[in-house]
């Protein structure tokens, strides 16, 4: 491995808008697998190069995912025994250095692959974020737009409830009961920077009465957005529903309300 090889990664990322997390070897005592000063790069869904291998690896790798899936930016250390415990042969000590890289892009999940889910998903896949595909339809979800990640689920508010803080969450199913479970989840829970559903006026009267009956409270219903999207942005087609909702979710994640 060439001592840059990790700036060569770096670029790559850059050019595709990825963060990653750097890691660093910045210590070593006894038998370890690799040296100080050996680098690591971890993505959401990829790894570069190594530090070793096994349970190290292994547990780095975790916990740089999770600082990815929180949007840490602060950098951090921690110590590892590489003793049989561990699941390490080595007998050794290692510090790692975890380093954010790379701006952390929103996460927006949009629940319903009918032609308006599908027409919103291609428009934020060129968009700076990071695209998930929700529907208990798995054949809907094929042919998926390049950087999609499409997420196959029997209860859709099953991952309503394990997505991240500060997630943004699009509401557009093919079912009225499926958007008002989803609505009732996402309403319940801390983090949701953004919750939109899709439908009428009409609708939106009908979740208030039926979500507050549920036990929300008014102050939560007034944070969900139904109907979803800019509205001076007009249209009946799945393309302009897109663009109305697309641009309601960039005035958010670049800091508006």
């Amino acid at each position: 491995m060439k001592d840059d090889e990790w700036l060569d990664v770096l670029l790559r990322l850059r050019e595709r808008q990825v963060p990653a997390v750097i890691l660093t070897l910045m210590e070593d005592r006894g038998s370890v697998p690799r040296g100080a000063g050996t680098k690591m790069v971890v993505a959401e869904e990829e790894v570069w190069l190594t530090i070793g291998g096994g349970n190290l690896e292994f547990q780095c790798t975790a916990i740089a995912r999770e600082m990815l899936a929180s949007g840490a930016q602060q950098p951090r250390e921690e110590k590892f025994a590489l003793g049989a415990r561990a699941g390490q042969c080595c007998g050794g000590m290692t510090r790692v250095l975890f380093e954010p890289w790379g701006r952390p892009l929103p996460a927006v999940y949009v629940f319903g692959a009918g032609h308006v889910g599908r027409a919103l998903v291609t428009l934020l896949a060129t968009l700076p974020c990071r695209v998930f595909w929700v529907d208990e339809r798995e054949d809907y979800l094929r042919d998926a737009p390049p950087g999609v990640r499409c997420l196959h689920a029997d209860d859709p508010c099953d991952i309503a409830r394990r997505a991240p803080d500060g997630s943004l969450f699009v509401v557009m199913t093919h079912s009225h009961p499926l958007d008002l479970a989803l609505a009732d989840a996402l309403l319940r829970r801390e983090g949701v920077r953004y919750l939109g559903v899709i439908g009428s006026q009409t609708k939106r009267q009908r979740f208030d009465y039926l979500l507050e009956g549920k036990g929300i409270p008014a102050a939560k219903l007034a944070t969900m957005r139904c109907p979803v999207g800019l509205p001076d942005v007009k249209g009946k087609l799945p393309a302009e529903i897109a663009v109305a909702v697309a641009g309601e979710i960039i005035a958010v994640y670049q800091g508006g309300k």
